[in-house]
């Protein structure tokens, strides 16, 4: 049976990765609804801590993952480490004496509760002894009215207990909530979790404009190019450490600058002269810049494996600059159109980045439904370029792989 695992950020007030929501499907079923939970719970478990490796998808944050009344009355949550698993208590358990007592030993060994979709009908229906036991309570505001909500935190206030709001779509909504007194955010808008911040589009220095811009050209000049990557001390050392790393799996030492270009190519380091563009402009802490950083690039190397399915497979690199530049706005919170506008991208690369419906559209389109476990589109693309959902999921977590080993280059 496969499973696909994808994984949702959970963020604090302060907008830092507090933890992952880990979704799951079958992938026999069409609709994520047909799932059994047990069955569910149980394959997300055993893919992420046994098959995938659960320090892949977690980096060290806790996960989120949801429990069934029958999994909690087995014990399974005990077979896994209490700093590495959030229990999710879903909605549709009853909180019998026998639950009640389940939780509390869990508690007692170190594991933290959650309750999952939690509504205004739910308060008396679960008792004194489990609030005192509850971590955390997550309520979906899409589902909720603000009254309702409210009512809730303030009714709840004297357990102690930390409240996420789910489905948090924008950033007003996201301000509401932390107004109400919510402290941790989970949503679409959470999902390009670099943390938002003003600053400006200045991003690039001119030795970074004066590359692209040659590395645009019909025929760029690698003499050129080797000789404006030199002129940079940090730009010429980060480069050829990424180079020389593992990561490329290089059989020689690099020896040069114009070495390094002559053997990975003009596309690859194209890619890679815009990643360090704009890392450069980060002037933020070092959690965030590698968080910002490890999306963008999931997001783009993602693209990069599955438009290698595409009908323009031998475009790959231009899928990864798709992927990475559609999450340019959040980063550097400015309207797309402005961040892309002066930059030497093809034009139909800067179309789908605007919305336009063209080759690259469903690649992205599916890279971003793999970051929010939304099944019905994965098999829609899926379908369309011809490949199994499996293949689709095996490109995100090889691309999730593929990041923590290039990010750990310019944070070592």
């Amino acid at each position: 049976m496969e499973v696909f695992v994808a994984r949702q950020p959970i963020l604090t007030k302060n907008e830092e990765v507090y933890a992952y929501e880990l979704l799951y499907r079958n992938n026999e079923e069409n609709q994520f609804g047909n799932i059994d939970g047990d069955v569910a719970t149980t394959d997300v478990l055993i893919n992420s801590f046994f098959t995938i490796g659960i320090d892949q998808l977690s980096e060290g944050k806790p996960c989120f993952i949801n429990f069934t009344e029958n999994l909690l009355k087995k014990g399974v949550a005990t077979y896994f480490p209490p700093e590495t698993v959030v229990i999710e208590i879903l909605e549709t358990v009853e909180f019998t004496p026998e639950i009640v007592e389940i939780c509390k030993q869990l508690k007692y060994k170190g594991y933290k509760i959650a309750l999952d979709d939690f509504v205004y009908d739910q308060l008396s229906l679960v008792s004194e002894n489990m609030y005192q036991l509850v971590d955390i309570i997550k309520i979906d505001i899409r589902q909720t009215t603000r009254a309702k909500r409210k009512k809730m935190l303030q009714h709840l206030r004297p357990y102690q207990i930390d409240f996420l709001a789910e489905k948090v779509e924008t950033r007003e909504e996201y301000e509401m909530c932390l107004r109400d007194g919510f402290v941790f955010f989970q949503g679409y808008f959470f999902c390009k979790p670099a943390v938002i911040r003003s600053r400006d589009v200045d991003a690039f220095s001119s030795i970074y404009v004066e590359i692209l811009y040659e590395l645009s050209q019909k025929d760029p000049n690698v003499d050129r190019i080797s000789e404006m990557i030199e002129r940079d001390v940090a730009l010429s050392y980060k480069l050829i450490k990424l180079i020389n790393s593992s990561t490329f799996h290089l059989i020689t030492s690099i020896q040069s600058i114009k070495h390094a270009i002559m053997l990975l190519g003009l596309d690859e380091i194209k890619k890679w002269i815009y990643l360090l563009a704009f890392q450069n402009g980060q002037r933020r802490s070092q959690q965030v810049i590698d968080e910002a950083i490890k999306m963008c690039l999931i997001r783009a190397k993602t693209c990069e494996y599955i438009g290698s399915y595409s009908q323009m497979k031998k475009m790959k690199s231009s899928y990864f600059l798709v992927g990475m530049f559609s999450l340019m706005d959040m980063i550097l919170m400015k309207p797309l159109p402005e961040v892309i506008k002066d930059l030497p991208l093809e034009p139909s690369i800067k179309g789908v980045l605007l919305g336009e419906e063209n080759t690259y559209k469903p690649v992205l389109d599916v890279a971003i439904a793999l970051e929010k476990g939304d099944w019905i589109t994965i098999d829609e693309v899926a379908f369309t370029l011809n490949v199994s959902p499996a293949t689709l999921f095996d490109a995100y977590t090889h691309a999730v792989k593929d990041v923590q080993k290039i990010v750990s280059q310019f944070t070592r």
